[in-house]
Order: C-alpha cells, then structure tokens, then sequence
C-alpha cells in the first residue's frame, strides 16, 4: 500500500455529498493518472460512498479520512476502507485501528503531536494543516530530530497545483493529500473534465518533479 501511494504522489481528498457522484469523480480521477483516494467522514454519504468506489473502481486505492472515534475506524474497515486518516492525534482511535490491522496516519502539526504518535509505532503521518503551519520549512524543522526514526510525511492543507512540487522535492514526503484535485463545488456540479485535468496537471508536475528531488 504505501508503494501505490508514494507512486501516485498525490492522495485526492473528497468531500462527497451524493453517493451518485463518487464513482464519477473517481474515474476521472483514474482518467487523469490518480489512483489513491480519501473520502472524508464529513457528509453522512461518504461510507456509502466508499463502498461504492470499492465496488466499481477496483484499481482505485480508497481510503477515509477525518477518522475521530473507535467506532469510526470499525466502521470503515466494514465498508472496505483501505486505510483511515485523522486530522489529529489521538491514541485511543490509533490504537484501534492497530487492533484490527487498518493501516491508519494520524494527524501531527507540532512535535509534540509527532512524538505520541512515533511512541504509538506510527511511521506514517499526516502534516497537518501543512501551510497554515508554516509549510515546507517548517515541516523541514520539525521533522529533522526524528530522521532516525525513519517517518514519512503526507502533507495536507493549503496545498495547491503551484506549490505541489516544493512539498515532493522533500525526501520525507511520501506524497501530499489534494482536495484541490476534486473540490465539492467540482463534484456537485459534475465537472468531470476538470477533475480529471486537474489530474492530469498534478500527475505531470509529480513526474517531473521526481527527476530533480533532493536526495
């Protein structure tokens, strides 16, 4: 699994209203070269939702995002989620997910958030909100004194087409999360096109970034 996300570089992060609108959404996301999705647990259709993506879209890597309880993380294994994400860290919903064996990244926006979460065994995590938070250099400062413990960052908030390749040109990003990819206003109205253009655009910048990342 996080072969398939550090390959596509970019996680497209949804808030989906319809259940009619995820399958669409998520093939012009196929379309346009991203094959890894976060649907967010911020409308009652996202469980729906996922379950239709897994059921129609089987080369999409679909996950679920803004995972705040237990209950939650039980939830989204029953529907077929393939990994969960939280805005914050909260060891109590971690160690749930540990306890069935979803993969799960926890959100860290100080070190103190990343350390509870490194002591928790997570290696994985999700920097946010990344340019409220200072972005790039900040992620740079914070992440520094735990290089040793070999953790993985997907930055996520505020991120955009024109600052895509400053956040992969770090050798700790794993990949960033992208609600600019599909946004709701896209979604609702069906834009299609666009979704899968914004794609398109994100998966050129991440091809060409890679040939000039730092080591």
């Amino acid at each position: 699994m996080l072969e398939r996300i550090r390959r596509s570089g970019v996680i497209a992060v949804l808030v989906v209203d319809r259940v009619d609108d995820a399958v669409p959404a998520g093939q012009a996301l196929l379309e346009g070269g991203v094959d890894v999705m976060e649907l967010t647990l911020r409308t009652p259709s996202a469980m729906d939702a996922l379950r239709a993506i897994r059921a129609q879209l089987p080369k999409m890597l679909a996950g679920v995002g803004t995972v705040l309880t237990s209950e939650q993380v039980n939830e989204v294994a029953a529907a077929g989620g393939e990994f969960g994400v939280a805005p914050g860290t909260n060891p109590r919903v971690i160690r749930a997910a540990q306890s069935i064996g979803l993969p799960f990244y926890p959100g860290v926006a100080t070190p103190s958030d990343l350390e509870t979460a490194a002591e928790l065994g997570c290696r994985i995590v999700k920097f946010f909100p990344a340019e409220p938070s200072g972005g790039v250099a900040f992620l740079r400062s914070m992440a520094a004194p735990y290089d040793h413990l070999d953790i993985r960052y997907i930055p996520l908030g505020g991120i955009q087409q024109n600052n895509l390749a400053a956040y992969l040109a770090e050798p700790r990003v794993l990949a960033v999360g992208g609600s600019w990819l599909a946004t709701r206003d896209l979604i609702h109205a069906g834009d299609w096109r666009a979704i899968r253009r914004n794609a398109e655009h994100a998966r050129r910048t991440i091809d060409q970034g890679r040939a000039h990342r730092r080591p």
